[in-house]
């Protein structure tokens, strides 16, 4: 069962928001929304694990592609 006080999803929105496209820190929403850390980190594993799997799989394949680039990169530097 919840406890505490709950927040209002407007808040909510607006603190993911700073956080993932912002550069916010979770500490400096923390502190500047008085929402403990521990709720931050929950909702932001939520919006990953529930809605955003592809975030994930898409982190992947970025990941490889950044490998496949920098193999090129090496490849064509050694030829030069």
């Amino acid at each position: 069962m919840p406890t505490g006080i709950p927040i209002d999803q407007n808040t909510k929105a607006e603190v993911l928001n700073k956080i993932r496209n912002e550069g916010m820190t979770v500490a400096e929403a923390s502190a500047q929304y008085g929402i403990s850390s521990k709720s931050i980190y929950t909702w932001l594993r939520s919006g990953v694990m529930d809605s955003d799997k592809n975030l994930i799989l898409e982190n992947n394949k970025l990941r490889k592609e950044l490998e496949m680039v920098y193999r090129l990169l090496g490849r064509a530097t050694a030829e030069r």
